[in-house]
């Protein structure tokens, strides 16, 4: 998802050549084939955008694989970028990195100053050493190496997979199955109680060529939007948008996660950039892309 909307801003901006490989051309979890990447193509500026990603469920089931893949994707791509001379590199990681009970709005300072979301720390905890290996990189040999920490995102190009997608993506197809099968009522995770802040895939792909035209940058930066919503108010808004007209009802037995989760944009803000989607209009988009995806059978699960 955001590989290809960063492809689409590139594009919009007259890129002279971009440089992709799907997971099946290139396995960042292997060094010789990363080397043998950096080695022949000689990119000059890296978008890292790889990752094994997923929801509660996901992360819950499977924390070693999420640890270990995107521990490896990461040291493999930053350390060959460093050795083939690559100019400027930017990590993207993501907001669950910070404290579960940082204080609100959470500022890029708060990294590290208490214990992480248990239901995602295998994750955080890669996401973090590689924001940390860009900082040490670019300390201790002075090269153009940073992060940027992007909020909850979705889009075209989301996974839909019924167990380990997002919550967005995930509600967005519950709604729609509900819809289509007549049913009166869906389920909703945990409470509904959590706040939890979206940002759409292509105002991520905005920031990232914003960040990129500057010479002087922080070592990394919240992306967002700097609002957020509770998941109850967040699948009401799907559900308009689908046209489902059941009960959401909760299940307090299933996790609810972070309490509340909101970034501080400040220091995006300074640079000149705010994210321009509006959430609901967001979300009417990406249920437009959904169906087309359903049609031409190119959805992700």
């Amino acid at each position: 998802m955001v590989g290809s909307a960063v492809v689409r801003a590139l594009e919009q901006a007259g890129a002279a050549q971009i440089l992709t490989r799907t997971r099946d051309q290139l396995d960042l979890e292997r060094q010789e084939q990363v080397d043998d990447f950096f080695a022949s193509e000689r990119p000059e500026v890296v978008v890292f955008a790889a990752g094994r990603v997923g929801g509660i469920q996901a992360n819950q089931a499977f924390p070693a694989d999420f640890m270990v893949r995107n521990l490896a994707m990461a040291i493999h791509s930053i350390d060959a970028a460093f050795r083939f001379g690559v100019q400027r590199m930017l990590y993207l990681g993501s907001t669950c990195i910070y404290p579960r009970d940082a204080e609100q709005p959470i500022r890029e300072s708060a990294l590290l100053t208490g214990p992480l979301e248990p239901t995602n720390e295998a994750y955080a905890l890669a996401k973090i050493a590689g924001l940390k290996l860009c900082q040490y990189y670019r300390r201790q040999f002075g090269v153009a190496f940073h992060s940027a920490m992007p909020t909850n995102l979705y889009g075209p190009g989301d996974n839909y997979h019924p167990e380990h997608s997002h919550v967005l993506p995930g509600l967005l197809q519950r709604f729609h199955w509900a819809k289509q099968a007549h049913l009166p009522t869906v389920e909703l995770w945990g409470t509904g109680q959590p706040r939890r802040e979206f940002l759409h895939v292509d105002d991520l792909a905005d920031a990232i060529l914003h960040l990129l035209s500057f010479s002087e940058f922080p070592d990394w930066v919240n992306v967002g939007t700097g609002e957020d919503v509770s998941i109850r108010e967040l699948a009401e808004m799907i559900a308009e948008v689908v046209g489902y007209h059941g009960a959401i009802v909760p299940n307090p037995s299933k996790p609810d996660g972070t309490p509340v989760k909101r970034t501080d944009t400040s220091l995006m803000r300074s640079l000149g950039w705010r994210a321009g989607i509006p959430l609901r209009e967001g979300i009417q988009r990406t249920y437009e892309t959904y169906i087309s995806e359903l049609e031409t059978a190119t959805i992700r699960r």
